[in-house]
């Protein structure tokens, strides 16, 4: 007889961080200790903004990470005594980065965004190495892309230093602003309390008038900022580090069934509910204000989901499939 799922509720679940909250946040804290070897575990925790029982946790995820034959040489060595951290790198980290071709553009185009944003303050360093990384790419692989980049990151920086300094300011700002959920545009006032980087994107989290609620919105989306010169007064709402998606009273509650390779989804969504299914399948409940952005979900993961519910969810993605089969032919 097969095993019952392992059902987990919203309570347990949230007890462990998310892998993907770890992997943010070893891909910070791994540098600096190799950098600072030393560094005590309050004072560690203390700088990036967490438990010792949490940093120590994804410290021990290091023990076992490496490639290989999984030899001495191939692991990374954490050691940690009286309190304090050494991380020892693994062999192969010695060694000189190898880049495809389209990781290197990825890098360049990601970058170069970066490279604008105001106040950072590794732009020199990170400008230094744009040359190089360009000059290595060369003229015929880069083609027109530093010109295209340039002129799109010279959009978003623009838009990004408006919001921090109105975040700053305490100033409410007129934005335009594209919703991929609904695919609409809309005009709205908005009062910017924290602006923040996570998974990719700038994101600001503001009182949004339009709605009279709480909204995040990302930077890319929104086409113009304008300081309207009222000010308001800060409501202490959480920025980074908060989901990425905040329910509704409105929401539809949706039970998708993934398959391994879409198991991802867990981890990039906020979910109310998770259950390990046979086969590696994953079978996982969210919430949705609008179905739009999941009919588009759907059809890119095509046979890696299951949709369980809701049934009006499988004729929207059915129907969608059709239209883009009959625009592309």
């Amino acid at each position: 007889m097969a095993p019952e799922p392992v059902r987990r509720g919203t309570a347990a679940r949230r007890t462990p961080p998310k892998a993907a909250e770890r992997l943010r946040r070893l891909l910070v804290v791994v540098p600096y200790l190799v950098r600072h070897p030393g560094t005590g575990v309050s004072e560690a925790a203390g700088l990036f903004g967490t438990s010792e029982a949490n940093l120590l946790a994804d410290l021990d995820l290091l023990f076992v990470s490496g490639l290989p034959p999984y030899g001495p040489g191939d692991l990374i060595d954490v050691d940690i005594r009286d309190g304090r951290i050494w991380i020892g790198m693994a062999d192969y980290f010695a060694r000189p980065l190898r880049l495809t071709r389209s990781e290197a553009l990825a890098i360049y185009v990601r970058a170069t965004a970066l490279a604008g944003v105001p106040g950072l303050k590794e732009a020199p360093a990170l400008s230094s190495a744009l040359a190089k990384l360009a000059e290595g790419l060369g003229t015929d692989a880069l083609g027109e892309l530093p010109e295209r980049v340039e002129a799109a990151a010279g959009r978003s920086v623009e838009t990004l230093g408006t919001l921090r300094d109105a975040a700053a300011a305490h100033e409410r700002l007129r934005i335009h602003y594209y919703a991929a959920s609904g695919a609409e545009a809309t005009e709205r006032a908005i009062d910017p309390e924290e602006v923040f980087f996570a998974i990719g994107n700038w994101y600001v989290t503001a009182w949004d008038h339009r709605s009279g609620q709480e909204r995040l919105f990302r930077a890319d989306r929104i086409r113009s900022a304008v300081a309207t010169g009222e000010r308001f007064e800060p409501r202490g709402l959480q920025g980074a580090g908060r989901p990425l998606y905040t329910p509704g009273r409105d929401d539809v509650p949706v039970t998708l069934r993934l398959g391994p390779d879409a198991r991802w989804v867990a981890e990039y969504y906020e979910t109310v509910r998770e259950t390990e299914l046979d086969g590696g399948e994953l079978e996982i409940e969210l919430s949705a204000g609008r179905l739009e952005w999941l009919e588009r979900l759907l059809l890119r993961l095509g046979t890696n989901v299951q949709v369980v519910a809701p049934a009006e969810l499988k004729d929207r993605v059915r129907e969608l499939a059709g239209r883009t089969r009959k625009r592309y032919g």
